[in-house]
């Protein structure tokens, strides 16, 4: 039996990146059904609601095996809803956001680490009311058992991966009680690992570094709490030459969204332009996921010579080549891979 997939095409240049991704997992005669369907800031503002999603949506979600989520617009005014994959990864429980950090030739840092990041609460937790017109506050939730998610799970990714490193990312100094539990967490279940090694940075000090010495942390996990390696992925990603090309899983126990880490750049909505390589790769990782190992050596290897070879790029990456063109270099290559 097939697996299925929901691939929620999102909002401004999300469907187009979305039908380029698609298209490459068809060209690799890939078996999984995909289920297209809305979610999203465009969605609600013709529908209304509580939710960017759709109880019909929902269900959808909740009878598949996996979802693609193309870049959504989350609108930033209290009344809005929270983002769709705020929504998501807290009734999955997807407590492992997965971003690596892998630079191509033509980088001028060689790069090679996974940024790995609690995905359901922290101050993305939405617990924020205000204490009068002039005053709010925002609660950082933190708990054990999420911290011990995540933390197993970047263990499991260093020992699949061979990396003998986990640099864990807090504010200790400050943040005693929330940070605190976090870092007991790695104590505790370092112990099951005695072969993998680990340091502990302040998140001021690794913003540094990430400017200043980014290849210290090659073969490497770089693990923390929602907020802070939000902010140290996106530093991260300024090496890999365009926020269109980092690519990211969320992972729970029994179910996994797949998207791009970049938004929705509603200005270039529907211009064929932006960079298809974030969302390529985040479908080759759902295929992976969903058991289609040769589609996802095969897209990732292609992707990989096109940007190297550096004939078939969008204007992020140098070139001038359109979304869908250099979608399509891709999938031909695949193919080529999987003969």
């Amino acid at each position: 039996m097939s697996k299925s997939a929901v691939i929620i095409k999102g909002d401004g240049t999300g469907p187009e990146l979305v039908n380029a991704m698609v298209h490459v997992l068809q060209e690799c005669n890939s078996k999984i059904k995909l289920i297209p369907c809305e979610a999203g800031s465009e969605w609600w503002t013709k529908s209304g609601g509580n939710s960017y999603i759709s109880d019909e949506v929902w269900k959808l979600l909740e009878d598949s095996d996996a979802c693609f989520k193309g870049p959504t617009t989350t609108i930033p005014t209290p009344n809005a809803p929270r983002s769709v994959a705020v929504s998501i990864r807290q009734r999955f429980n997807l407590y492992a956001n997965v971003r690596p950090i892998k630079t191509y030739k033509n980088s001028s840092n060689q790069l090679d680490f996974i940024c790995i990041r609690e995905a359901t609460e922290g101050l993305y937790s939405g617990i924020e009311f205000k204490i009068g017109n002039d005053a709010a506050i925002a609660v950082r939730k933190i708990t054990r058992k999420s911290c011990e998610n995540v933390v197993r799970h970047g263990f499991k990714v260093a020992t699949e991966m061979k990396f003998k490193k986990i640099y864990v990312i807090t504010k200790r100094n400050i943040l005693k009680e929330t940070d605190g539990i976090f870092w007991t967490a790695v104590q505790n279940i370092q112990s099951e690992f005695n072969e993998i090694s680990v340091e502990e940075y302040y998140i001021d000090n690794m913003t540094q570094q990430l400017v200043k010495n980014p290849e210290r942390f090659n073969k490497s996990i770089l693990l923390s709490t929602n907020l802070f390696m939000d902010i140290v992925s996106e530093c991260a990603s300024g090496h890999v030459g365009s926020i269109g090309n980092v690519y990211s899983g969320n992972y729970g126990d029994n179910y996994a969204m797949f998207e791009p880490a970049h938004g929705s750049a509603p200005k270039y909505a529907g211009s064929d332009k932006v960079n298809p390589v974030a969302t390529i790769l985040s479908g080759a990782l759902m295929a992976k996921y969903l058991g289609e190992n040769e589609i996802c050596n095969a897209i990732f290897a292609a992707t990989e010579e096109t940007i190297n070879e550096g004939n078939c790029l969008t204007y992020d990456l140098g070139g001038s080549a359109s979304l869908s063109k250099m979608a399509n270099e891709i999938a031909k290559r695949s193919k080529t891979h999987l003969r």
